[in-house]
């Protein structure tokens, strides 16, 4: 997870954003500064708060002619910075948004399947939805011997903070608020020792509806599902995530040919109710936006031209439904999700 912070007025005419990354992990490099460089009429990468370069783990090599800082604190001083990134782990978030935000800053639903899933929703090709899973499962049944921050028990850490809040996210978006949570969160890892939840599957009760967020790191499959939603008139059944990340993290960046685009093989399956039977169809993913569009959404805003991408209520939202999961969890109980208190 990370956090988006600006210190930028509305401008009355187009401005690029000097754009401040705190950490230099897989984050940084796979997921923000490639979008950021992608949008170099919206975002410049200005700077990068990197504690401890090495030879070969150097932003500043990297990306010649950036400034580069050894902390946060000296950043957040330099009156040129528009944009904050941070992509440091989970539990100094806080931190530094308060910092970032006292220093004058201020601080994802663009997967493809997801977006074709919506589509299909809007249009009614589903009929009315009685259940929607979406799952990021993998099969990883070791932990890492490289440690790191994914297999420690730390604040807004663990299976449910780093995947579920994505998957909880879109529920949400699609369907609104719960009225009821259900949360099972633990750990699937026989070696797990120290208490991290590598796995969460939470429920999200509504009238009629019943939504399942799952996340598993014990999943033998060739295919992992992605989504298998089902209403009256028909089902959608999806594998694979969505191909970014893995684009991303092989160098691609958006603008490439063929980045973003999902090949044939991995699109999901349509069924429909045709004279009062079920008929299977493929269904092709939508043309993607790319992540990117999130970044281009963001620049947007901070002309006053849009809203924000992702408003704080809805983020706040989230993070309450996942502590009540968490709650769920530890009393074995279903939780009423109250209006008042999100």
């Amino acid at each position: 997870m990370s956090n988006l912070l600006n210190l930028a007025s509305p401008a009355m005419t187009p401005k690029t954003y000097n754009v401040a990354v705190i950490g230099y992990g897989m984050s940084a490099k796979v997921f923000h500064i490639p979008l950021i460089l992608a949008l170099p009429s919206d975002f410049k990468l200005y700077a990068v708060v990197q504690r401890s370069p090495k030879a070969n783990d150097d932003a500043a090599k990297d990306h010649p002619g950036i400034k580069t800082y050894r902390s946060s604190e000296e950043m957040v001083k330099d009156g040129k910075v528009d944009v904050v990134v941070v992509t440091t782990t989970p539990e100094t978030h806080y931190d530094l948004t308060i910092q970032a935000l006292s220093a004058g800053k201020h601080d994802r639903r663009l997967d493809s399947d997801y977006l074709t899933l919506s589509h299909l929703i809007k249009d009614q090709k589903l009929g009315r939805i009685t259940e929607f899973e979406t799952h990021f499962d993998r099969h990883r049944p070791e932990t890492p011997a490289s440690g790191g921050w994914k297999t420690k028990p730390i604040p807004g850490g663990g299976a449910v903070y780093d995947l579920g809040t994505h998957l909880i996210d879109q529920v949400v978006h699609t369907f609104g608020l719960p009225k009821r949570i259900t949360g099972f969160i633990g750990t699937q890892r026989e070696n797990n020792t120290n208490g991290y939840q590598d796995s969460c599957t939470v429920l999200l009760h509504y009238d009629g509806l019943m939504a399942t967020v799952k996340a598993a790191v014990v999943s033998p499959e060739v295919e992992q599902l992605r989504y298998w939603v089902r209403g009256t008139e028909g089902s959608f059944k999806k594998f694979y995530l969505d191909c970014q990340e893995d684009q991303l993290k092989t160098g691609m960046k958006p603008g490439d040919d063929g980045f973003a685009v999902e090949p044939k093989e991995r699109y999901g399956t349509l069924t429909s109710i045709k004279d009062g039977k079920p008929v299977a169809e493929i269904c092709p993913t939508v043309e993607p936006i790319t992540y990117a569009g999130y970044y281009r959404h963001f620049a947007n805003a901070l002309r006053g031209d849009a809203d924000v991408p992702v408003k704080a209520e809805d983020a706040q939202a989230v993070i309450r439904l996942i502590e009540l999961a968490r709650q769920s969890s530890e009393k074995g109980c279903t939780m009423e999700v109250s209006r008042g208190t999100l």
